[in-house]
């Protein structure tokens, strides 16, 4: 049977033949689109239908050059994405901006909107507001502005992102002393430990797993502090660019009528307005914060006592943390990590979708752009639905974090055919050496959980209109409703049951160990919620006017005087770093996180209280959350499946928050 999937044969020796592929597609897409416009009587079927599938095409061919440069990254995967991102960015806001189009889509709504199904009606709205907010109606000297306000803006926001990858690569700590290591766990001294001018030093970068391993366990005070400077100092050319980045957000903002970039930002979200997803997040502040001064209260007095002079600071956060979660509950990341080999995860992580939503997952021989990269083929009932790449190893060259993205959408094609979604999970979990295999910490178990949560929301769409398929058409604060529902199952004992094995013994994970991660999964539980708030609400407020790079630092430092409870040095640049606003997607959006948490926490309690493998309750699921994609609003979708409104008493619940305090 020939494969009915893309496969993934792009490298750096044919990019440029793909970069060709895109180009002609571009031109191709215009030319179907004068005459898509000539259509005396359009309609539906034989206007919006191709309009989607050219653009279907054109992501199909970039997707992979994107991917290979956040995974690969050289110079050619640089230079190639980079010539293509300006010329995109000028195709999409000219698309957006075409008042013929605009008139063919309000055309079309006006007159079949009473026989158009919910998928379809749901295309043309959310179309029709785009065109809105893409600037048609503006006059056109306005309209060339916010073009080139567009162009500029991912041009800037890809330097942004490469300065960030740079100095990530770029920066390295040797530590000579054997002393400064010695609380290392053996992997981690293993992946630090090199040979230099004849003796054994051992190497530390800002990479996550190497960063985090000597945060976490480095004895040398004056070393964890000379890491967590360099690593919350990175990229100080992104101070210039985030200010241009804020000033152009405005400037576009206002020529579409709204007062600032969060309310331009808020425009497609579930949030109302700014004033709304302010005082949310003021009013989760005030029932976490008092929790979490005496959680920081209680580590600084335990800091002191193993010796640690003067108060805690941000670069003892993780040490002492670790410290002290190890004394509490006798539990230690390193004690886990044994029983999280990466493979044995990943199957553990599938058996659990089969039990709960009844996936069945088959690992198929196919190219791929590294040699630890694995893909499967989901079915579900005997069918085949989807293909999912799994990247979860750390390297050179692949930027930090874990995420989600798509290949091709969920949908039908002009012969009537169902196209099946493809998506890749990126992650960095500690790469396999020849010795020792990637070993996962609980945490690196829930962001494989989490970032699996989001790839079924795109995998088992039964949506046939490709732009409110998947995660397409889906409101940016409930995106992350699917992927925290899932991660919050990492830690249930009957699930780490199918997945924790020792990986040299082959026995399972005590009892015990499985209680005392259980316990401890809400240890600083509201520090690590105040924290969160900090960056939502600094999010959100630098997005309400046209602000300088002192301004930003200015907002930071009160938000940080009102919120925080562990106060970062004054060196602290967390905002040349902050790539998911200033490269990413949640721009006066990042308080979706916790917006999101809401349903999540809400959706996570329904099956814990009545039992994980209801199957009534999955089911319910499945067909109102997962496999509708962004047909509906999700308000009404989260209705649909609860019955009711979210309650946001289930994320404090979730947390260990007791309001107020007590």
């Amino acid at each position: 049977m020939t494969s009915i999937f893309p496969e993934f044969t792009i490298s750096d020796q044919n990019l440029d033949r793909q970069k060709e592929l895109v180009l002609e597609q571009i031109q191709s897409n215009r030319e179907t689109i004068k005459k898509l416009l000539k259509i005396k009587n359009k309609t539906y079927q034989n206007f919006v239908k191709p309009y989607q599938l050219i653009h279907v095409k054109l992501t199909i061919l970039f997707s992979p050059i994107s991917h290979l440069n956040y995974v690969k990254n050289s110079e050619k995967t640089q230079k190639v994405y980079s010539e293509l991102l300006p010329v995109l960015t000028e195709y999409y806001t000219e698309l957006g901006q075409s008042r013929q189009l605009y008139e063919a889509f309000k055309e079309i709504y006006q007159k079949e909107k009473d026989s158009l199904n919910q998928e379809q009606k749901k295309v043309l709205e959310d179309a029709i507001r785009d065109f809105e907010l893409s600037g048609v109606n503006l006059r056109d000297e306005k309209r060339e502005k916010v073009k080139q306000i567009n162009i500029k803006l991912s041009q800037l926001q890809n330097s942004f992102a490469q300065n960030l990858l740079n100095a990530t690569d770029s920066y390295e700590m040797i530590v000579e002393d054997f002393e400064d290591v010695k609380e290392l766990p053996p992997t981690e001294l293993e992946s630090a430990k090199l040979e230099r001018d004849g003796k054994t030093v051992y190497r530390f970068t800002l990479h996550q797993p190497s960063y985090i391993a000597y945060m976490t366990y480095g004895s040398n005070r004056v070393k964890r502090e000379e890491i967590y400077r360099a690593y919350v100092t990175r990229a100080p050319e992104n101070d210039k660019i985030l200010e241009e980045i804020l000033s152009l957000r405005y400037q576009k903002a206002k020529l579409l009528g709204f007062n600032n970039y969060a309310e331009l930002s808020l425009a497609t979200k579930m949030a109302k307005s700014p004033q709304q997803v302010i005082d949310f997040l003021k009013n989760l502040a005030d029932k976490s914060k008092p929790q979490a001064e005496k959680e920081y209260n209680q580590l600084n007095s335990f800091a002191k006592k193993l010796g640690l002079e003067g108060d805690l600071q941000a670069y003892d956060f993780a040490y002492y943390s670790e410290k002290m979660k190890k004394q509490m509950f006798d539990v230690n990341d390193e004690d886990f990590r044994p029983y999280f080999e990466k493979n044995r995860v990943v199957e553990g992580l599938f058996q659990f979708l089969n039990r709960l939503f009844k996936l069945e997952f088959e690992k198929v021989d196919v190219p791929v752009w590294h040699p630890s990269v694995s893909v499967y083929h989901i079915y579900r009932k005997g069918k085949l639905i989807g293909r999912i790449y799994l990247d979860l190893e750390s390297r050179e060259g692949k930027k930090d974090g874990a995420w989600m993205d798509e290949w091709v959408v969920h949908h039908e094609d002009e012969k009537g055919r169902i196209i099946s979604p493809v998506a890749f999970i990126v992650a960095n979990f500690s790469p396999s050496s020849k010795d020792i295999p990637s070993l996962l910490r609980p945490y690196d178990v829930e962001t494989l959980f989490h970032e699996m949560g989001h790839a079924l929301h795109h995998l088992l769409s039964e949506v046939k209109e490709p732009f409110v398929s998947g995660i397409s058409g889906v409101e940016w604060d409930a995106v992350e409703f699917p992927s925290q529902f899932l991660e919050k199952f990492a830690y249930e004992p009957s699930v780490l049951k199918t997945f924790a094995y020792h990986y040299k013994t082959d026995q399972p994970i005590p009892d015990e160990m499985v209680k005392k991660l259980k316990s401890s999964k809400n240890f600083l539980s509201a520090l690590s919620m105040v924290r969160q708030i900090e960056f939502s609400l600094f999010d959100i407020l630098i997005h309400l006017d046209n602000y300088t790079s002192d301004d930003v630092q200015k907002i930071l430092d009160q938000v940080r005087e009102e919120v925080s409870v562990i106060k970062p040095p004054p060196y602290n640049k967390f905002q040349w770093s902050f790539s998911h606003i200033f490269a990413g997607g949640y721009a006066a959006g990042y308080y979706s996180y916790k917006w999101a948490e809401v349903l999540s926490a809400d959706a996570y309690f329904m099956f814990i209280d009545n039992g994980i493998y209801n199957d009534e309750i999955a089911e319910s699921f499945y067909s109102n959350i997962l496999s509708k994609g962004g047909s509906m609003p999700a308000d009404e979708l989260f209705r649909r499946f609860a019955g009711r409104e979210p309650d946001i008493n289930a994320l404090l619940r979730l947390s260990g928050i007791k309001t107020g305090g007590q």
